[in-house]
Parts: C-alpha cells; structure tokens; sequence
C-alpha cells in the first residue's frame, strides 16, 4: 500500500471515533487559542454571549482572581502528499514524487503574573522543531502552520513572547470578567479600556481573529485559513516580532493599533526598527453584533510597512543582468543594504453563528503587490470562507469539523518576476504558467480526553505555486495536541 493510502485510513479511523464514540465531553469554560492572545470559545465558535460582558456597578477588583496564569501546549503533526504530475521543478518546488512524511512538534509554557493595579507581565519560552513537506516551499498557502522555512529542523528553544501589558480604564465603568487561560490571568477588567502592550509577541495574538479559522493547533493547517495571506504580517522566521501595540475597547467596538520591526532579511530571525525605512504599522477595526440571538463579528484591517525589500521591477532588471547579488536578497538569502520597499494591504474577516453549533466564516485581502514579499508568505490577494461545526450535534461536545476553501493570486510584477525564472523566499518552479493557487481543506479534531486531541486533516491543493504545470496535489496529516 502507498503511505499516502495509509494516510487515508488513519483518516477514516479518526473519523469513526468522532461519530461513534462517546468520549469526554468539554466544560463550558472559555480558553485561549494556543497560538493567539485573544480569548475564544471551547470550541472555534463564538461564546453566546458577546465578548464584553453586562456592566458590574462595582470598581472592578484588580486583586481579585489568581496572581498567576500557567498553562501548556505540545503539538505534533505528521504530513505526507500524494505524487502528482509537473512538467519540471525547480529550487523552490514542492516535490512531485511522494515524500517521507515530514513532522513538526512545538511546545509551549505560558506563564503569566499580575504586577501592579491592571498590569500583567506574559512570558513564554517555546521548544520547535521538525520540518514541512518540501521545507515548507512550494505552495504559497504553505500546508503546515505549525512549521516554517527553515535551515536545521533539529528542535530548538527560544523565547516567544516576551511583554508587559498595562490596562487604563477609561472613566467610571462596569467590568468584565477574564478567564484564567493561556496569556490570561483570571481577574476582572475594565469595560471601557485602553490596552497599552510592548514586547514581544505575535501579531496573530492581537489581529485577524477568527474563531472558526486562526490556529493551526486545533482548525484548518493551511497558512492562508490560519491568517490573511494578502497581510505580509511582520514577524520573524518562528512568527514573532517586538514593538508596541495599543487597543481601545469598549462594548460591542474595538480599535487597535501597532508599530513593529520589520525582518532584516526577508523571512530571517533578525528584526530591525528603523523609523521611516524599516517597520510595519498595522490598524483593526473590530464590530461585534448579533443576528438571530447567534453572535458574529466583522474586522476590518489596514496596514503599512517599510523594509528593505526591493521591488518586482528591480528582481525583473536583475534577471535580465543576471544580478546574483539582488536576486539573492529577493530569495532570502542575503541583506540588503538599501531601504526602500513599502508594501500596503488591506484585509477583511468575518463570523457568524449560524446555529449554537455551526459557524461560517469568511476572509478577503488584498495587497498592492509592488516590492516583493517579505515576511509571511507569496500571496497577493486572497479571498477565503468555510464552516466548523460542533461535534454536539452527534454526541461529541469536544469535537470539531471544519471545511474550508482558499484562492489566492499575485500581482502582475510578481507573476512576471516569476515567469522570467525568479525565485521568493518560498515559491519559485523556474518558470511559470499562471493559474490561481485552489485549496480546499477539510480536518475533524477530536477531543479523546479533556486535554488530548486528535485530529485528522486533508488538503486539496490546485495549481501550487500558481503553476498551471504542477498538480493537483493531496496532502494528508494527522495531527496530536496536548494542552492545560
């Protein structure tokens, strides 16, 4: 039997235990996203309630509550894909032949401590390591969101978050209750606040939320369903970056905003912050409502960023001269010593409820698509949706299904870029025969025990690397996440 077959099979027995079985059921707490700053239901579905809870008359209690916050994650996952037809390949291909199941691991303690009057102190070392299918080049919906492009998969540990968050409140109000999670110590906020966070973190902790779709550790694999592709969010080669970011939240609105470094060399882990040639300013608007009595929220982002990232027109001329030393800083692997690219996007992302157990939920991004990619990955515009339902409907209340489905496209500078041999930090066959990049995904995560999941997953993956040549592709995983 092939190993992708097995893939297939390990697929169905999941699936079986999810349908049949009666295992655990999940409590009623909330909990945070293992890879996010931001509270969210049990299941990827919206609390009942809004997020801003009724005013309390009293002056919210700063003590009240823990002092501190711990809490753990260990992620596995195994991938594998089909072999698929391509007329040739090149550096930054994704192999056409079945590879040797590729897998990742990440684990994480999140430690949080109150300070003083609504200050809180989150750290966060993390151990990650292994590699994704093809070294995660490819596909610009890279298929791992828990792996990245890297050198030497050997597990390494670093510090991923690093920051003090202060709390104001912003008049005489109510408060709201916050749960002891993950980067959340149980105590009691302001209902009208200003939110003041510097260190270092994720943009993805604070920005393009989607309960239905934002982490790789319990929804969709894919890259551009964990965030908007069209964002080249900043952030180093692991997805973290330093700087300041401010949130103004009251009920049923909030409005944030951030200034952050920028990577040094495209997609690497030095960062730099160099006022007015090298960083990246991001904004959100967030309106939470109701429809039916079932929440929903819509998020509009804006951003703006600076680096040292040289423009499609420039990779074309270097090309054409054979400019070894610029195309080198376009693939990733070499410093620029001129600043001048700039890059703005502008994202849209939205939820619904449609039933206490089932939720939809949609993305669209688009980017001006002029200086080339530096920090996320190769997409240019984006248009996402899909659904996740809770496993309550068949007698699973931990358990949660999702299908999705992506396109996503590039600029007219970067398809030319790409046609004429060029190669980004992680697409690139040699030439190219354009096509929108398709991806449907589908996953089933179960809940075996109340802190071990399971999930299986599959990807459908249409034109990789927007490659009229290459593909179609299946891709297979099975996913094991651990958490307290």
């Amino acid at each position: 039997m092939c190993l992708y077959r097995k893939y297939l099979v390990a697929f169905g027995i999941i699936l079986l235990l999810g349908f049949n079985g009666r295992g655990q059921t999940a409590d009623s707490t909330g909990r945070r996203m293992a890879d996010s700053g931001r509270t969210v239901a049990e299941s990827p579905h919206m609390a009942a309630e809004s997020r801003h809870m009724a005013a309390d008359p009293a002056v919210p209690d700063w003590k009240a509550g823990r002092l501190w916050s711990s809490h753990f994650q260990l992620t596995i996952i195994n991938q594998i894909h089909s072999g698929f037809k391509a007329r040739y390949s090149g550096t930054n291909s994704l192999a056409d032949s079945v590879e040797p199941s590729a897998t990742s691991i990440t684990t994480t303690l999140f430690l949080g401590r109150k300070l003083w009057k609504y200050a809180t102190f989150y750290f966060n070392p993390e151990l990650s390591g292994g590699a994704g299918l093809s070294y995660a080049v490819g596909v610009a919906g890279a298929l791992n969101g828990e792996t990245y492009r890297i050198g030497n998969p050997s597990p390494s540990i670093s510090i991923a978050r690093a920051y003090l968050q202060q709390v104001f409140p912003l008049g005489e109000t109510g408060s709201d209750d916050v749960a002891d999670a993950a980067n959340q110590v149980e105590g009691k906020v302001p209902s009208h606040r200003l939110t003041i966070t510097v260190g270092k973190f994720s943009m993805s902790d604070f920005y393009d939320a989607n309960s239905c779709s934002h982490d790789a550790r319990s929804q969709f694999l894919n890259w551009s369903l964990m965030s908007d592709g069209a964002w080249d969010y900043p952030a180093n080669t692991k997805g973290y970056t330093e700087g300041l970011h401010l949130e103004l939240a009251v009920p049923g609105w909030s409005v944030r905003a951030s200034t952050v470094t920028e990577p040094k060399i495209a997609n690497h882990p030095e960062m730099e912050y160099v006022f007015g040639k090298a960083a990246s300013e991001t904004m959100e608007v967030e309106r939470d409502y109701t429809i039916g009595k079932q929440p929903g929220a819509v998020r509009i982002l804006f951003s703006y960023t600076q680096s040292r990232a040289p423009s499609y027109k420039a990779g074309l001329a270097a090309l054409a001269d054979n400019d070894m030393t610029l195309l080198k800083i376009i693939s990733g692997n070499a410093e620029n010593p001129n600043f001048g690219g700039h890059k703005s996007a502008i994202c849209i992302n939205a939820q619904q409820n449609i039933t206490d157990n089932i939720a939809a939920f949609f993305r669209g991004g688009w980017n001006d698509g002029k200086y080339v990619t530096w920090a996320f990955t190769e997409i240019d515009q984006t248009v996402s949706g899909g659904f996740s339902f809770k496993g309550a409907r068949w007698g699973r209340d931990g358990d949660v299904a999702g299908i999705a489905g992506v396109v996503n496209g590039i600029s007219t500078g970067h398809r030319a870029f790409l046609q004429e041999g060029g190669y980004g930090f992680i697409i690139g066959d040699g030439y190219l025969n354009y096509g929108h990049e398709e991806i449907l995904e589908t996953y089933y995560n179960a809940r075996l025990f109340p802190a071990v999941f399971v999930s299986a997953d599959y990807e459908f993956v249409n034109h990789p690397g927007y490659n009229r040549d290459r593909g179609p592709v299946h891709v297979f995983a099975i996913r094991a996440h651990f958490e307290f």
